[in-house]
């Protein structure tokens, strides 16, 4: 095989990828409204959200918790949000402690409280790890949303949301869709807590308390 036909067979797999995120993007519409309301109503009412994931999940989710926490396209002020894919002492110590399928549940009992959401993410929808910390996300009335592909593995079946990249089940071809569902959402949360046309100014001048502005269109009083 030569590197030219290489070149054109990946070419080829992007092509009809980008074709499938349109698709995806369609197919998941009410899914991710609902998943970015969520969001809205934790963070506007001084909640945090808590994501993990393994691999390639786990880089996700350290993304869009910086997305959050820092901006994505606008300044505008830090929301809470937790990647529990970072911190090597906690991750090691649960693991070595109680082993590795403890190592996102132990922390979503420590961080999380009733009101937060959690984003769990799972290219199969079967990583048991993730599976756990949903099931303390119940226990603690953590909403959840699930991100995964294929068929959605058990993930599908006990997240509260659930954005399932249903037409393949290839790793990468998931895991990209997932990053533009991601970049997605995070429009769409600041969206919903900032307005789409407010002024850094007038985003200032507008923040309550808890750091977030009114609701776009709706005065304070």
């Amino acid at each position: 095989m030569t590197l030219a036909s290489v070149y054109d067979a990946e070419r080829r797999s992007i092509l009809e990828n980008l074709e499938r995120q349109s698709a995806a993007l369609e197919a998941l519409r009410g899914p991710i409204l609902e998943a970015a309301e969520m969001l809205r109503a934790s963070l506007g009412e001084g909640g945090k959200v808590l994501l993990f994931g393994n691999g390639g999940s786990a880089a996700d989710a350290q993304h869009w918790a910086a997305e959050l926490t820092g901006r994505y396209l606008r300044d505008r002020p830090g929301m809470a949000a937790i990647a529990l894919t970072t911190d090597t002492s906690a991750l090691t110590s649960i693991a070595n402690d109680y082993g590795y399928a403890q190592v996102f549940a132990k922390q979503v009992c420590a961080l999380g409280r009733p009101g937060d959401v959690a984003l769990a993410i799972s290219t199969s929808g079967n990583a048991v790890n993730v599976l756990r910390a949903v099931a303390a996300c119940k226990r603690l009335e953590i909403r959840t949303v699930g991100l995964t592909g294929g068929s959605g593995g058990k993930l599908a079946h006990a997240a509260d949301v659930v954005l399932q990249v249903a037409a393949t089940s290839d790793t990468a071809r998931i895991q990209e869709t997932h990053i533009l569902i991601g970049h997605v959402i995070c429009e769409q949360v600041d969206a919903l807590l900032f307005g789409t046309g407010a002024t850094r100014a007038g985003r200032r001048a507008a923040r309550t308390t808890t750091g977030f502005p009114s609701p776009p269109g709706r005065g304070r009083g």
